[in-house]
């Protein structure tokens, strides 16, 4: 699997190549949360005796990877705000995590939803409760993307 490791990468020193490092950080990020949801979609599939133990390495190697992907966010953000005088774009990284990490709780809620949905199909409130938290999801993207907007107009206008 491809997973990021934050002790092999350098933080660049100079503004353009420290937002482009954040942009690929960010992609990181999408496909981190594209294996995330296959890896589940797999796991679903041995159900009725799910395969526990090969979804927790999953989760695990995930959190790995979204830990290291926020740790580099975060120090960029610092430089930012501390070598560049750049305020408003931390402040764009800062509600940037914060959509981020509400992201992965709705994506975890939702793997959860749809174990249950799958483990009582007669249940239509399960079914219900899935599409409530896509919808959620949708609003966090949207979110997201109003930011990740907003910082490329900053950073791009100095």
């Amino acid at each position: 699997m491809l997973f990021h490791v934050i002790s092999s990468v350098q933080i660049p020193t100079d503004f353009k190549s420290l937002i482009q490092r954040f942009y690929h950080l960010q992609a990181e990020r999408v496909e981190t949360y594209r294996l995330f949801d296959e890896g589940h979609e797999a796991y679903l599939r041995t159900g009725p005796h799910y395969d526990f133990d090969h979804y927790r390495q999953l989760v695990h190697e995930i959190t790995k990877a979204f830990c290291g992907i926020s740790t580099e966010v975060l120090e960029i953000k610092g430089k930012l705000h501390h070598d560049f005088d750049r305020a408003d774009l931390s402040e764009h990284i800062d509600k940037l995590q914060s959509k981020e990490k509400q992201r992965l709780e709705l994506t975890a809620k939702l793997q959860l939803a749809r174990q249950r949905a799958q483990d009582h199909p007669e249940d239509e409130g399960c079914q219900e409760e899935i599409q409530e938290i896509k919808h959620e999801i949708i609003k966090n993207k949207e979110a997201l993307s109003e930011i990740m907007q907003d910082l490329k107009y900053d950073s791009e206008c100095d």
